[in-house]
């Protein structure tokens, strides 16, 4: 009897996996039409945009590489301070140079003594925790080519390159 009962019995029926499959290839489908449509810019319009900015930008090419002819660097001669006795470090020696139009060449370096003695200056005003904070060298620059433009006049330095910022 115990076998007959067991013949019997009905089994549950094993779930279909066939709509799990469908929707994950839907789904893949999706995604990868999704990231089509997107990288080629068919919905935003950003390929017709790219189309222009390319003949924008080759007639950009020419004027850009007669503005990198135009300029000049001038050096800045190195800076070494000493720094106050608190300071983890000892000396810091500094080096740059100023980026300027072809033209304006000759009036910066007649100027550079000023510019060197007004970067020493400023330099060795500074505490020790000025020139050891982080993100320190953003402000220092900005604040060198401020007294640089006071100097030479404003609009003549391009900019302030720093070469060395050594901390011993």
């Amino acid at each position: 009897m115990s076998e007959d009962s067991e013949t019997t019995g009905e089994t549950p029926k094993k779930k279909s996996k066939l709509p799990l499959i469908v929707g994950l290839v839907l789904a893949i489908t999706g995604a990868g039409g999704g990231f089509f449509l997107g990288s080629s810019g068919i919905l935003t319009g950003a390929k017709e945009e790219a189309h222009a900015n390319t003949e924008e930008s080759s007639a950009n090419t020419d004027e850009q590489a007669t503005a990198l002819e135009a300029v000049a660097f001038v050096e800045i001669p190195p800076v070494l301070i000493s720094l106050q006795p608190g300071a983890q470090a000892r000396t810091l020696r500094f080096r740059g140079s100023l980026e300027v139009p072809s033209e304006h060449e000759s009036a910066v370096t007649n100027v550079l003594p000023r510019i060197s003695d007004m970067l020493n200056s400023y330099l060795r005003a500074l505490d020790a925790e000025d020139i050891e904070a982080r993100g320190s060298l953003l402000k220092l620059r900005s604040q060198m080519m401020h007294r640089v433009d006071l100097i030479v006049g404003e609009g003549i330095v391009n900019d302030l390159l720093v070469m060395e910022f050594i901390l011993n």
